[in-house]
Formats: structure tokens, C-alpha cells, sequence
């Protein structure tokens, strides 16, 4: 049970912080309630009906989930390497460097094409 302590408590934290941001925004937060803001949409847009079989998306949708995917990809192999950094040694060291350069070449590469531009 202790090695999964500091994991509870982190998740613990981390509920703590989700409630009280909520509760707090409720509390604290404007209530000016008009019209528009209680429309289905706040952007200024009428929406549209759709096509019969659903509208097409445009690929940035696509492109921006795949980039979010590769992100937390990353972040899913740097935790366990983190852990075990002091066991692994001079080799878990190049091969987390290997790995970060691979998805920072593949962030340039989206950088490049104008995959983080919303437009």
C-alpha cells in the first residue's frame, strides 16, 4: 500500500482541485444571464441544419487530435521513466532522448504545415 500512497494522495489532490474550481467559479463568477448567452451557441453563429448523413469536418479536427494523441503518448512513457530513472542509468537516459527528439521532430513537422494554426 505504501507505493501506491503517493499516487492516491496526487489523485486526491487533483479531485480536491477539479471540486473547488467548480464550486469557486459557481460562487465567485458572473451571473449575467442574457438571451444570447442561453442559445444553444454563444459565438454569434446561427447554426445550420446539417446534411442528411451528417456534415463533413474539415481535416484540422483530425490533425489536431492525432497531435493530441502524440502528446499524451509522450507523457504516457515519461512517467514510468521518471520512476525509474535512477535504475536505468546512462541507457534509459539516451533512449528518453531519442524519444523526445522523435516527437519534437514530429511537432516541427506539424509546426511547419500550419497544423497549430486554427483558423
Amino acid at each position: 500500500m505504501n507505493a501506491y500512497a503517493p499516487i492516491l494522495v496526487l489523485g486526491g489532490i487533483g479531485a480536491a482541485f477539479a471540486i473547488f474550481s467548480v464550486i469557486a467559479a459557481s460562487v465567485i463568477g458572473p451571473k449575467r444571464y442574457n438571451r444570447a448567452k442561453l442559445e444553444a451557441y454563444e459565438c454569434g453563429i446561427e447554426p445550420t441544419p446539417q446534411a442528411k448523413g451528417g456534415g463533413r469536418f474539415p481535416i484540422k479536427y483530425y490533425l489536431t487530435a492525432m497531435l493530441f494523441i502524440v502528446f499524451d503518448i509522450e507523457i504516457v512513457f515519461l512517467y514510468p521513466w521518471a520512476v525509474s530513472f535512477d535504475a536505468l542509468g546512462i541507457f534509459g537516459l539516451v533512449e528518453m532522448l531519442l524519444f523526445v527528439l522523435t516527437v519534437f521532430v514530429a511537432y516541427a513537422y506539424v509546426w511547419r504545415r500550419g497544423g497549430l494554426e486554427w483558423d
